[in-house]
């Protein structure tokens, strides 16, 4: 409690520093290295979005028989690499000049970016809002997300649904992937191994959602009277609580498939078959 013997604050403009709040004029008592969590994460954010661009855009080295990039598929352009039985979905025509990729990551990159983990990460790793817990934020305002454009994040739940039907087509992806560049099933390379822990772990991030959590159980007011919507939010609510571990884990995955396939598809690597 206050007494008036307590230092000012440093700044009385507002926001954290507010003269209603405690007068302590160090900026934290923290002691740790707690800005290393917020800069890995910032560095690690920036890398993919660095990386994902550059393929996004590149346009090329994104099918190598029978593997097709992640960050491709399913290819909605005319403009696409023919791929026997796979995504090939002419909807955009020869008047789409651009990379394909742009036409299918708004969806998966649309639900990691308002995910509420990721949203926490990126707050916190490029905006300082705030940099850690119990850590002063440099803002002198905060609205939260309830003004333009972060009310937009609230559209996570449909990114959602987009999600899962995009994470069954890469499930397709990598039963495809059990062939070799003949196209004769019954093979597996070192990419099939790459793309089956990359689909798992898609599902795995994406089942661990918040959105998924609250579709199966959420708006009930008797679990009693649906058992198997409760033993399933239960299967739910465990993988929700490694959420942030799966959602780095997916990542890195993906984009560790996709530069599989330009390693194999620019010839730079040849595909070790196992069987």
């Amino acid at each position: 409690m206050a007494t008036g013997t307590e230092p000012s604050p440093v700044n009385t403009g507002g926001g954290v520093y507010d003269a209603s709040r405690a007068a302590i004029a160090a900026r934290h008592l923290r002691t740790d290295r707690w800005w290393l969590s917020p800069a890995l994460t910032a560095a690690g954010l920036l890398a993919f979005v660095v990386y994902s661009t550059w393929r996004a855009f590149a346009n090329a080295h994104y099918y190598a028989a029978p593997y097709v990039s992640p960050f491709y598929s399913p290819c909605l352009a005319k403009n696409c690499e023919p791929m026997k039985d796979g995504p090939n979905w002419e909807i955009f025509g020869s008047w789409w000049g651009l990379s394909p990729a742009l036409l299918i990551l708004i969806f998966p990159l649309g639900f990691r970016l308002t995910c509420y983990y990721y949203r926490k990460a990126y707050y916190r790793g490029f905006w300082a809002s705030p940099p850690a817990c119990a850590v002063a934020e440099p803002h002198q305002k905060y609205t939260g997300e309830t003004r333009f454009p972060l009310i937009l994040q609230n559209i996570h739940r449909y990114f959602f649904y987009a999600a899962v039907p995009v994470a069954g087509i890469l499930t397709y992806d990598t039963v495809l992937a059990f062939r070799d560049e003949q196209y004769e099933w019954g093979h597996m390379g070192l990419g099939t191994l790459i793309f089956l822990i990359n689909i798992l772990l898609i599902w795995a991030y994406t089942f661990s959602c918040h959105s998924c959590r609250h579709i199966i159980g959420g708006r009930l007011r008797h679990f009693s009277k649906h058992p198997v919507r409760y033993r399933l939010w239960g299967w739910v609510g465990r993988l929700n609580e490694r959420h942030m571990l799966l959602a780095w884990a997916s990542l890195i995955s993906v984009a560790a498939a996709d530069f599989y396939v330009y390693l194999v598809a620019s010839g730079a690597f040849d595909d070790p078959r196992l069987f």
